[in-house]
């Protein structure tokens, strides 16, 4: 017990110095999800709608693909862009492997089929009168389709909270991707297994804190979205 107060209270006057360290870690893992994240939503809520509001065979097929690639473990997808950015992959030309890039791409593939799944359900729990009613006031595809988004819009948003809660917190494809490089592609999660290895407990602790407190923001989030989108609100 008095080893972990020690910890504690050592990692809270680490976060109180703002350790450059530790800032440029918390750095590199907030750039890397955000921008995975923004590129995974710009793909996924496009297909997700298409999927959702569309009607063509095996319809079926690609959504059960699609919620089976939730559980596809990151070190999966890992392995799958390594071996297309390694040196002797068909895009090891490009020199992306151990790059902030490379981290880039196996997060958004990670996430994609997240957000898409996430906005197919929240796209088909509309209700079909807006559709029919934005249709009967002479609205074309695209407005009818903003109709539609717009009355998804707390679904799909919390569709993109989840993929970025999904990739702070990975550490399979930062570590297999990124390399762990100190002060370029060290992420939370990856310098938290390196000084648990090291024996080094501050930082890891540390590091774990802003992680939770990341983690806290998140469900606080969509929590919030999910009561507004269900219409309850609470009040004091």
């Amino acid at each position: 017990m008095d080893f972990f107060t020690e910890s504690f209270l050592s990692a809270l006057i680490l976060l109180k110095s703002f350790d450059p360290d530790l800032m440029n870690i918390i750095s590199v893992s907030l750039r890397v999800s955000i921008i995975s994240t923004g590129i995974a939503s710009a793909v996924s809520i496009p297909l997700g709608f298409l999927i959702s509001a569309g009607q063509f065979r095996g319809k079926r097929i690609v959504i059960t693909f699609l919620n089976t690639l939730l559980a596809v473990p990151t070190v999966v997808i890992g392995l799958l862009v390594y071996s297309f950015i390694s040196r002797r992959g068909i895009l090891g030309f490009m020199g992306l492997l151990y790059t902030q890039e490379a981290m880039i791409i196996g997060q958004t593939l990670l996430i994609i089929p997240v957000v898409t799944a996430f906005t197919i359900s929240a796209v088909s729990r509309i209700d079909t009168r807006y559709r029919r009613t934005a249709m009967t006031l002479g609205a074309d595809r695209i407005q009818t389709a903003g109709v539609l988004l717009h009355e998804a819009r707390f679904g799909i948003l919390s569709a993109v909270i989840a993929g970025f809660g999904r990739v702070i917190s990975e550490i399979g494809i930062s570590m297999m991707l990124g390399g762990n490089a100190r002060g370029f592609t060290r992420t939370m999660t990856t310098a938290m297994a390196l000084e648990y290895d090291k024996g080094e407990f501050v930082l890891a602790v540390a590091l774990g804190i802003i992680l939770m407190s990341i983690s806290l923001g998140i469900n606080v989030m969509l929590n919030w979205v999910q009561m507004r989108g269900s219409g309850f609100e609470v009040r004091g």
